[in-house]
């Protein structure tokens, strides 16, 4: 899949396809079902399928102190709409003036002068252009004109509830990862590149991965049995810790993961951790000692679980 970074980026190659608007946060099942949609258009009328997307997400361009957690970063984001037979994915970013054109430029500059949209999914709530006066009535008339097909988005849903991005962050919020799991399509997975951290944990006899999150706010937090890929002998199980780590007064969120019985080099390595099951809660310890009792706990119940597990397949 190639990935388009900012409208100056579009070239004449890039005209001709049919084209889905929205933020694919998660690329869940209800955006696997638009993706399918899109891929069987794609191959009709013999042109490439490009996801449309910004960067940052209008909301937290907007009011960022309220803006939900993401599921997913850009980069995972791309490495998801891969597997789905996407060809292309247009990131635009979102800025003051972005935000401030009117409707009809968008629709005529982006979709028309920049891609030459020949069909276009959209949901019927979607709303763009300055003080979001665009929607889709406006793109049914305008693709009339200018001939393109304009259709809505097909829902999926799950126990007879449309699936969304907000119901797999309120089900990720609850530790309710089984739940997660069957709204994505698969279990919740977070990338990122291994950094150096403070060492601390090699004192307390659990040395840790760290993964800097670059996140504003986390869709997880606490204590989860989880599995890594990306590494010699993947997947290898162990726990992790989501959080701004209370007991050494961290103030910025971190993924810290402890693998079991694994004594690789891995600083540097780009990995996926996938979470299993929710152990607990972050929670502030009053010394080392209790958070060292803690995390055997942690070990010990991480290790049943993956074993009963095991025994079941």
């Amino acid at each position: 899949m190639e990935l388009i970074r900012g409208f100056h980026n579009l070239q004449p190659r890039h005209r001709g396809c049919v084209a889905t608007i929205g933020n694919f946060d998660g690329v869940h099942l209800g955006h696997q079902t638009v993706l399918g949609q899109l891929s069987d258009k794609a191959a009709e009328l013999g042109v490439a399928s490009v996801v449309i997307s910004f960067e940052p997400y209008p909301m937290e361009f907007f009011a960022p102190d309220k803006a939900p957690a993401r599921l997913t970063r850009l980069r995972e984001k791309v490495r998801a709409l891969t597997r789905y037979s996407v060809d292309r994915m247009l990131s635009l970013r979102f800025d003051k003036t972005f935000s401030q054109q009117p409707a009809r430029e968008f629709i005529n500059k982006v979709l028309i002068e920049g891609l030459d949209v020949r069909y276009l999914v959209v949901g019927d709530d979607f709303r763009f252009g300055h003080n979001r006066e665009g929607d889709f009535a406006l793109l049914e008339e305008v693709g009339r004109e200018r001939g393109f097909e304009v259709v809505h988005l097909h829902t999926f849903s799950v126990d007879n509830e449309r699936v969304s991005s907000t119901r797999i962050r309120e089900a990720l919020a609850r530790g309710d990862m089984l739940s997660a799991e069957k709204l994505l399509g698969r279990p919740y997975r977070m990338c990122g590149r291994v950094a150096h951290g403070d060492k601390r944990g090699r004192t307390i006899g659990f040395p840790t991965a760290n993964i800097h999150l670059h996140r504003q706010n986390t869709p997880v937090k606490g204590v989860f049995a989880i599995e890594m890929f990306g590494i010699k002998g993947e997947p290898v199980a162990g726990v992790a810790n989501v959080g701004t780590r209370p007991t050494v007064d961290g103030t910025r969120s971190l993924l810290e993961v402890h693998l079991f019985d694994f004594n690789e080099e891995i600083y540097g390595e780009y990995i996926h951790v996938e979470f299993v099951h929710k152990l607990r809660d972050e929670v502030r310890f009053d010394s080392f000692e209790e958070l060292r009792k803690q995390i055997d706990m942690d070990v010990e119940q991480a290790r049943e679980l993956f074993a009963t597990r095991n025994s079941n397949n």
